[in-house]
């Protein structure tokens, strides 16, 4: 856990599974409701989500294809026939799902003392009408189109650095996810910074885990996003 940090500048935040409900496995378990079973659902997840990592380390492309050559190769992989309407479909959802309840409230007050940051893969079309959900005022939607690079490159962080005229110490970074988010935090030195972990039920050996030397990180850990008032002493 970490120390009490100096006063941030700025909050910054990871959208999708920290303020909107990223509802990518339920969709996707619906939409390919015919194809997986119970033996090969979990697995199918699981490569899917591992594959969307994987591209978004290599050369820059819209977040849509992102998500649709994410899907292509997980169903490749499982030998299921992909359908371009598998991943037109996931992509216009993206932008219907909503924030998690304790959400619009928490940015709320957190927006009365902090200018609020979005750093996020999403396509900016995409994002703005989940935005719209929040409620809240923010003082820069970042994206990754306009870093030409994805979370969780280093390039997507120096991007945002740059955007705000400011240095790893300045800000306190939000996010639910390790992957994308917390571990390239830390590597930048981003010591103030809050894992959301929303789901109590992760193995805590896992999570201790991800990363050599993450028992040397310093974060916060809260179980949903009210925890950072809390952090912050609001």
């Amino acid at each position: 856990m970490a120390d009490r940090h100096p006063e941030p500048r700025y909050i910054t935040f990871d959208c999708y599974g920290t303020l909107i409900n990223f509802e990518i496995t339920k969709t996707t378990k619906v939409l390919l409701a015919d194809l997986l079973t119970p033996e090969n659902e979990s697995r199918f997840i699981k490569d899917f989500s591992s594959i969307r990592v994987d591209e978004t380390l290599g050369p820059w492309k819209p977040y849509p294809n992102v998500i649709r050559d994410s899907l292509a190769r997980a169903m490749a992989k499982h030998g299921l026939e992909y359908r371009p309407s598998y991943a037109d479909a996931l992509v216009a959802a993206v932008p219907t799902w909503g924030p998690y309840p304790e959400v619009p409230a928490t940015l709320a007050k957190l927006a009365e003392a902090y200018p609020l940051v979005i750093l996020s893969n999403a396509d900016p079309a995409q994002l703005a009408q989940n935005v719209e959900k929040l409620g809240a005022p923010f003082h820069k939607l970042l994206t990754s189109t306009a870093a030409h690079a994805y979370k969780p490159r280093h390039a997507a962080f120096e991007y945002m650095f740059d955007a705000l005229d400011c240095g790893p110490g300045d800000v306190m970074h939000v996010s639910s996810s390790i992957r994308y988010d917390m571990q390239p935090a830390e590597e930048l030195h981003i010591d103030n910074k809050v894992w959301v972990n929303r789901d109590p039920s992760i193995d805590p050996d896992f999570t201790r885990n991800v990363s050599s030397g993450r028992e040397n990180w310093t974060y916060h850990e809260v179980g949903d996003l009210s925890g950072v008032l809390t952090v912050l002493g609001l």
